[in-house]
C-alpha cells in the first residue's frame, strides 16, 4: 500500500517514510484513473501495477465491512485492512473512491473488476442510507446520509440526516451508472438524487445551495405528508433549542421550511450539482433539465 503523506523532514535525516495506519479512503481509492491512463500512454506497467494492487485489496474486502459492500471514511494503510472503521458516506473524504469506479469501468481495453465493484458498492446505499426527506410540497426527491454501524454488536445507529453539496455527485454517477454498465433501474434513482439538488437551490432565500445542513428525514412506513411539529422537534435536537425557542431559532437561522439545520453556510461554488443536472439532460434529452440549469 502506498505512503500517501510524505514526510519531508524524516526524509532529509534518512528515516524511513511509513504508510499511515489512519487514513482517509479517498487518498488511496482515488489513484486508479490517473495511474491508469499513465500506463495507457507510457507503456509502462509500474504505474498500473501500484493501483491494480490497491484495487485488489477492496476488491477482497469489499464484503468483509461493517456495512457491506461499501467502504468506510478511515482505513489503515499500514495494515492493509479496510475493514475496522464504522463511518459510512458518499459525501467528503469517499466520494471519489465511488464515482472513480465507473471512470474506470469506461476506459479501453478496462478490467471487469471495476463494474462489480461499483455494482456491488452501491446496493447499500440504495437499502441503508438513501431516504426521502419530508418537504412542504412532497418533492419526490432522495438524500443519501451518512451511518454508523457499531462494532460491538453489528448494530446500525440511527442515520444522519445530513445533507453536503459534495453529494450531488451521486445524482450523475447513477445516471451514468443506468447506461455504461447498463442498470437502468439507477436512472430512476438519479433523478430523485438530483431533483434533491435542485430543491434545495430552489428552497433558499439566495437561490444557492449550502455546504452542509440538514434536511427531515420521512418516518419509515408512514404517508409522505409535510408535519410542522415534526419539522419543529427535528430542529430542536439539531440546535439544541427548547421547542419553545423554536420560531425565534428559525428567524434568527432564516430556516426554509423542511431545513432542520445549518451546519455551513458558505458556498464554495462545487459543480457537482450543475454536473449532475448536465449529465442527466444529456442520458435523457428531458428539456426540463435545460431550465434547471
Amino acid at each position: 500500500m502506498p505512503v500517501t503523506r510524505w514526510d519531508l523532514h524524516k526524509a532529509v535525516r534518512s528515516g524511513a517514510q511509513v504508510a499511515d495506519e489512519s487514513l482517509l479512503v479517498a487518498e488511496i481509492g482515488s489513484l486508479t484513473l490517473e495511474f491508469t491512463r499513465l500506463f495507457q500512454l507510457t507503456d509502462n506497467p509500474k504505474w498500473y501495477d501500484a493501483v491494480d494492487r490497491i484495487t485488489e485489496i477492496f476488491d477482497k474486502q469489499q464484503r468483509m465491512t461493517r456495512l457491506s459492500g461499501t467502504w468506510p471514511i478511515f482505513v489503515s494503510v499500514r495494515e492493509a485492512d479496510l475493514t475496522q472503521n464504522g463511518a459510512f458516506t458518499l459525501g467528503a473524504t469517499d466520494d471519489s473512491v465511488y464515482k472513480y469506479l465507473l471512470k474506470m469501468h469506461a476506459l479501453p481495453g478496462r478490467s471487469a473488476i471495476y463494474e462489480k465493484l461499483y455494482r456491488d458498492s452501491m446496493s447499500a446505499p440504495i437499502h441503508r442510507t438513501f431516504f426521502r426527506p419530508m418537504t412542504p410540497d412532497d418533492a419526490d426527491i432522495f438524500l443519501a446520509g451518512n451511518i454508523h454501524v457499531d462494532n460491538a454488536n453489528q448494530t446500525t445507529l440511527p442515520l444522519n440526516s445530513e445533507d453536503q453539496h459534495l453529494v450531488c455527485f451521486a445524482g450523475g454517477m447513477f445516471a451514468i451508472g443506468s447506461r455504461l454498465p447498463d442498470h437502468p433501474d439507477h436512472l430512476d434513482i438519479a433523478r430523485k438524487l438530483t431533483q434533491r439538488c435542485i430543491w434545495t437551490y430552489r428552497a433558499l432565500p439566495s437561490g444557492i445551495m449550502l455546504e452542509v445542513f440538514n434536511l427531515v428525514p420521512c418516518v419509515p412506513g408512514s404517508p409522505y405528508l409535510w408535519n410542522e411539529a415534526q419539522w419543529h422537534a427535528e430542529i430542536v435536537k439539531h440546535a439544541g433549542v427548547d421547542i419553545s425557542e423554536v420560531e425565534n431559532a428559525i428567524g434568527e437561522q432564516m430556516f426554509q421550511k423542511g431545513v432542520a439545520a445549518i451546519r455551513e453556510r458558505r458556498c464554495i461554488l462545487r459543480a457537482e450539482a450543475i454536473e449532475s443536472v448536465f449529465i442527466l439532460y444529456r442520458i435523457t434529452g428531458e428539456r426540463a433539465f435545460l431550465d434547471h440549469a
